[in-house]
């Protein structure tokens, strides 16, 4: 939990800090689309609905983390809050609007509140040791966890958006187990980047970082596919 300071100052590095990143981040993703296919409007509420989702994810793991002793059960149950809570943000904001008129657009979207979320997290993250004057350390600390939280938060929204994607024109049915199937797949991959984070202290965290950009090789791979399916040569 990271230390609380009503400082201005602190808490304003803290954000730019954590939030530059994940702007760097998006605009990398929506470059890869080619043409300007949303709104800069629409992106940006989707970035603030995905940093303001964080408020609402941490009671509920403060809650799971009390209600259940084993360490595993209460990491798959926070990466199954946050996964959720992100896709949530996305449907309740795009669902059913003409913002959501391609196959790609789910994954646009899906990424967005993702790093939106990963900024909020990352700030809370360095306002403790920002707060304690050790800036460029917590910029460091946890074994550039700073960079494999964003990453992390990319790459598993990325797998939902693009298995939503993929099944934009299908049955109502197959839409669902696509969805399904991205949603297990996020699960899995944020609960084992935990996982081994926590079990590890951190030591193993080169390999799965590097298991992470192998991943999201993947996915960009995938979202040149759907950009291709949405008509964007």
């Amino acid at each position: 939990m990271a230390m609380l300071t009503n400082d201005p100052k602190i808490l304003g590095i803290a954000f730019l800090s954590g939030t530059i990143p994940s702007i760097l981040w998006l605009w990398f993703w929506l470059k890869e689309t080619r043409k300007k296919s949303e709104p800069v409007g629409i992106l940006i509420f989707c970035f603030i609905l995905g940093l303001v989702s964080v408020v609402f994810v941490l009671p509920i793991e403060k809650f799971i983390q009390k209600s259940f002793q084993s360490n595993e059960l209460q990491i798959i149950g926070w990466a199954t809050i946050e996964e959720m809570i992100k896709y949530l943000v996305v449907l309740i904001l795009i669902n059913k609007t003409r913002y959501l008129n391609k196959p790609i657009d789910w994954a646009i979207f899906m990424i967005t509140a993702a790093l939106g979320f990963a900024a909020l997290e990352n700030t809370l993250f360095l306002i403790e040791p920002i707060s304690l004057g050790q800036t460029i350390v917590g910029l460091l600390t946890g074994q550039l966890r700073f960079l494999g939280s964003t990453l992390l938060h990319t790459v598993a929204s990325g797998i939902i958006g693009i298995s939503l994607g993929f099944s934009f024109y299908m049955d109502p049915l197959a839409k669902k187990l696509y969805l399904f199937m991205g949603l297990f797949a996020a699960i899995l991959l944020h609960s084992a980047f935990n996982f081994f984070i926590m079990s590890n202290n951190g030591s193993e965290f080169l390999k799965v970082l590097a298991f992470l950009w192998v991943a999201t090789i993947i996915n960009l791979l995938l979202f040149e596919k759907l950009r291709r399916m949405s008509g964007q040569n």
